[in-house]
């Protein structure tokens, strides 16, 4: 690995929301934005009051970022969950045909897969096949807070389901990008794998890095600022966004960005890949 990035990913931070409310001293108005083409939900937004409490789950709260949405968005949801002491589920996923993927942002939590158990810190990532048997928990006396990113798998004739399989995002070598080092993306799966229909990476970008061209392309996406500021093209607007924003773009949104201030700007991103269209609704 590249020094200068194995020295930035040691550093690596991730940013998990609060809670609370605020201030009935505070102004109204904020970055939150939704149009045709694309959203922000800012860190601000995730407070208290929105959060949400899901069957067959204790202790624990979840802020759902995205679902789909006629006209808008299609093919995923992505909750941010949090989960207290001894909280967690014996039952998570009531849809057989969802795959997820799971991403520790804080804490400790106990995932058992076809009845291993895999112990996930933060930075921890699991990716869960459709119909999967799972369970979860945090055993630690402290709070734990992951991403829940879930779509309904496509399978394709002649093309096996994915295993499931945990690892931690410090065991990923960064994939830097053509021309530059001042971009690069953490892949969890290989792009050219068929077998997965969705990704899931992180995006790094160095202070006065950019995606230098406006991306203009069939993917969808869910991008959630783990860390660092930057300014974000989404369609025609220059949009600020800092650690802990959440962006959701429509397919064929343009999207381009700078980085900004003096830490790295890294991003949780969710694409829908390696399927043909579909040509009805």
């Amino acid at each position: 690995m590249n020094k200068a990035w194995q020295n930035n990913i040691i550093m690596t931070s991730y940013y998990a929301p609060q809670g609370g409310l605020p201030s009935q001293n505070e102004l109204i108005t904020s970055r939150a934005v939704f149009t045709e083409n694309y959203a922000v939900i800012p860190k601000g937004v995730m407070c208290d009051i929105v959060t949400s409490y899901l069957p067959h789950w204790h202790n624990m709260r979840c802020w759902i970022l995205a679902r789909p949405l006629s006209g808008f968005a299609e093919t995923f949801s992505q909750y941010i969950v949090e989960l207290q002491e001894k909280g967690g589920s014996d039952n998570p996923e009531s849809d057989k045909s969802a795959e997820a993927v799971l991403f520790v942002v804080e804490g400790n939590i106990t995932l058992t897969i076809e009845g291993k158990a895999h112990q996930l810190e933060t930075g921890g990532y699991a990716y869960l096949p459709p119909a999967c048997d799972w369970q979860i928990r945090n055993n630690d006396s402290k709070k734990a807070v992951f991403h829940w990113i879930r779509k309904a798998y496509e399978q394709v004739d002649g093309i096996a389901i994915p295993e499931a399989f945990v690892t931690n995002e410090k065991d990923i070598t960064p994939t830097i990008m053509p021309d530059t080092n001042a971009w690069s993306t953490t892949r969890f799966t290989d792009p050219q794998d068929l077998r997965h229909d969705m990704h899931v990476n992180i995006v790094n970008l160095k202070p006065g890095g950019k995606v230098s061209f406006a991306e203009t392309h069939v993917m969808e996406h869910g991008l959630y600022v783990l860390q660092g500021m930057a300014v974000y093209l989404l369609n025609q607007d220059w949009v600020e966004v800092e650690a802990g924003d959440f962006m959701w773009l429509r397919a064929f949104c343009p999207q381009a960005c700078y980085a900004g201030g003096s830490d790295m700007f890294r991003y949780l991103l969710y694409k829908d890949v390696n399927r043909q269209v579909k040509l009805t609704l």
